[in-house]
């Protein structure tokens, strides 16, 4: 019987699953080797979709993970961390466009919602935008998308967990013997016993996992976003246009993000070229003009965690049938969902049928 449980990772996983497994009557442990949120879960674009994503089934657990999150925020009185405002996106070239037009013709043929708008349609619902930024029409619009704001949402959901938080300890080793898993060793000297450990430690699963005997092969990325000052702009959704992606952060903060800036942040001390934040910034300005005068607040990078094929891995491992994984990019879309499904079978239920395409034997 499962009665005490580790959760490695506080971040959006390992709050959504440590609030699972205590609505289940666990007692659980959650453990970080800093505090929640401040790792990928607090410098991520935090934008909830199923946009384009394959194949099939990840598509699926994707909507799911959408669904689960507007569930949460209607069940939850005061649950303003949701914003499901929906999502703009036109391409800048022709080539950009096709690609445009075949992920609209996916996602519909599976039942998602997408449609066309035109540009005087767009400045109905973002008036700010700059007309001389936007084509004439072929922008997409995806009404059921939006972002979420991750701190706030981990905060709500560690509140539900009456169990033992752990910050500022890492972990240091895993003690398996009988091909189980029987406690947790911390750097600050602590072993914790443990009937079932989860791995939600994002970037650092294939660390844990190492821990444990387990090889969990990782292709992480970086992402680095700019935080501007308040704003007296009217942003209401995410968008994503030819030269830059946007959204609003909560209390006229917008929040920018282009892949091209990703790679100019340095390896080694996690900073990032000016010029390239300056170039991000300057096409938030031409499409927003209302942003000029901002200032950049900060620029976070964060480290994406992605499993080798792109894929989630969830769910128990062969072999350590009481260690589990919940690792994945996407982690804000796919959290509560796929979160509350590992805690499901941590507690003996048999999720197979969902999670057999993002098992960790796959790897």
């Amino acid at each position: 019987m499962v009665e005490q449980v580790v959760v490695i990772g506080a971040g959006v996983y390992g709050a959504a699953v440590a609030a699972e497994l205590a609505r289940r009557g666990a007692r659980v442990k959650v453990v970080d080797s800093g505090v929640p949120a401040d790792g990928t879960s607090g410098a991520t674009f935090a934008w909830t979709n199923s946009n384009g994503k394959q194949p099939r089934a990840y598509h699926d657990l994707n909507v799911a993970g959408m669904e689960a999150h507007r569930r949460l925020a209607h069940e939850v009185q005061g649950s303003d961390w949701y914003h499901e405002g929906g999502n703009l996106e036109w391409g800048g070239d022709d080539a950009e466009r096709e690609q445009l037009r075949r992920k609209v013709d996916s996602v519909l043929a599976c039942g998602y919602q997408a449609r066309w708008l035109t540009r005087a349609e767009v400045l109905r619902i973002e008036p700010d935008l700059n007309p001389a930024e936007l084509p004439a029409d072929g922008i997409a619009y995806f009404p059921s998308e939006g972002w979420i704001e991750p701190a706030r949402l981990i905060g709500h959901l560690l509140s539900t967990v009456d169990g033992e938080r752990i910050w500022h300890d890492a972990v240091t080793g895993i003690d398996v013997s009988g091909g189980r898993v029987r406690s947790v060793r911390l750097a600050s000297g602590r072993q914790l016993s443990a009937d079932a450990v989860v791995n939600c430690a994002g970037p650092r699963a294939a660390e844990v996992a190492v821990l444990a005997g387990l090889e969990l092969p990782m292709n992480n990325t970086r992402g680095v976003l700019i935080y501007t000052s308040p704003v007296a702009v009217s942003v209401a959704r995410v968008v994503h246009a030819p030269r830059v992606h946007l959204r609003p952060d909560g209390g006229g903060r917008l929040l920018l993000h282009t892949h091209e800036v990703d790679d100019a942040a340095d390896d080694g001390n996690g900073t990032v070229d000016q010029a390239a934040v300056e170039k991000v910034v300057e096409a938030g300005c031409a499409l927003y003009p209302g942003i000029r005068g901002a200032s950049v607040e900060s620029v976070r990078v964060g480290e994406r965690p992605i499993p080798s094929d792109g894929l989630p891995v969830l769910g128990r491992a062969p072999g350590l049938p009481n260690f589990h994984f919940a690792v994945s990019h996407s982690g804000v879309t796919l959290s509560l969902h796929a979160g509350a499904r590992v805690a499901a079978e941590v507690m003996g239920e048999d999720w197979s049928a969902e999670l057999a395409p993002f098992r960790f034997e796959r790897l």
